[in-house]
């Protein structure tokens, strides 16, 4: 391995300590090196904190060193005054000659500014070592600025013989509960994936028939921000979706009537669409609004395939269990091939990747 993709490697890996805790800024991971020699690291860790630079070089003990040292970011160096100052201004001042960066921060306030700043300072500046990974680590971040929507990702679970549920009319609360098709180790394995992701996405069917949390109860992290699709405004605040714990958005018509007990919810934000038109588009366009930059989309099938129909998603992962349903509610279908699968006790999850985005 060369030097510079061992020391950027290095910045991947400690970038990826800020899964789900970064939002709305991007994962990064920064070392100074001196004389083939790590004298300090560091990665960002939560949004209005010291980013990952910072971190790096006050964790130098010798700071003599750093006239002699390089700099590794897995990210362009930021060059404007957020919640906090440059980090271009850090490294010019710290007197480190050389500078390695992954890749481009594609966000207009940087956008090639830091390097820049970077070289017109005197830094020899080198650009795009192991981008392709440093890309893929900030997927999210990416699509959110160059897509203008969420990075989305899709994930539902299929019984042995292809159902998504049985077929099912819940009319009381007291009996909305999901159908499992999956193990308890795969279920843990979604509450894992819900912590890296900013939002979660379900229509009114699903909230009406399982009643469920959308939280990651089962797995240390991050909640998700939970999005309802409510066209009439029909689910009651009896639902655990409005139990106020969490950051909800309920996405309702146009036409429909806000009632004053919405009002009553703490973290809870209705917004409007037009319901005759492109759903999905508007889902989006109101999620980006909301400067949300991953979004899982859980149920149901309709939704599900309202995402795949428009082309409009970007991984997919699909649990299969065991069970047998024996009819029902077919499973949605995706017509590329999966990428990775993985065994859980004998269930599966295969990963799927999409291949031409919007």
């Amino acid at each position: 391995m060369k030097i510079h993709e061992k020391y950027l490697s290095r910045c991947i890996e400690l970038a990826k300590n800020g899964l789900g805790l970064t939002y709305p800024n991007p994962m990064v991971g920064a070392v100074v090196v001196w004389n083939d020699k790590i004298i300090g690291e560091g990665w960002h860790q939560k949004a209005g904190g010291p980013h990952a630079e910072v971190h790096a070089i006050n964790s130098v003990k010798d700071k003599s060193l750093l006239k002699d040292a390089t700099i590794y970011v897995s990210l362009e160096p930021c060059s404007h005054y957020g919640k906090t100052p440059p980090c271009v201004d850090l490294i010019v001042q710290s007197k480190i000659p050389n500078v390695v960066i992954g890749s481009i921060d594609t966000n207009s306030l940087v956008a090639g500014k830091g390097v820049e700043h970077l070289k017109n300072n005197g830094c020899n500046v080198e650009v795009g070592v192991l981008e392709k990974d440093c890309l893929e680590l900030n997927k999210r971040f990416y699509t959110y600025h160059n897509k203008r929507r969420p990075y989305i990702i899709l994930k539902w679970a299929t019984s042995n013989d292809g159902y998504f549920d049985v077929d099912r009319d819940i009319s009381d609360l007291a009996d909305a509960k999901p159908t499992w098709i999956t193990n308890t180790y795969a279920q843990q394995l979604v509450h894992q994936l819900r912590t890296g992701e900013q939002a979660i996405l379900v229509g009114t069917k699903t909230v009406l028939k399982d009643n469920p949390k959308l939280d990651a109860r089962n797995f240390s992290g991050k909640n998700p921000i939970r999005v309802v699709l409510d066209k009439s405004l029909k689910i009651s605040l009896n639902y655990q979706v409005f139990n106020g714990k969490l950051k909800t958005i309920v996405i309702a018509d146009k036409g429909t009537e806000v009632a004053n007990f919405f009002t009553t919810i703490s973290d809870l934000k209705v917004e409007k669409i037009d319901f005759q038109n492109n759903i999905v588009l508007q889902i989006l366009e109101v999620l980006y609004k909301h400067e949300i930059q991953s979004l899982i989309v859980e149920g149901g099938k309709q939704l599900l395939e309202s995402f795949i129909n428009h082309n409009l998603w970007d991984e997919a992962f699909v649990f299969k269990g065991k069970v047998e349903l024996k009819g029902g509610i077919k499973s949605p279908e995706i017509k590329e091939k999966w990428i990775t699968q993985r065994d859980v006790l004998g269930e599966t999850v295969s990963f799927y990747k999409n291949s031409i985005t919007k």
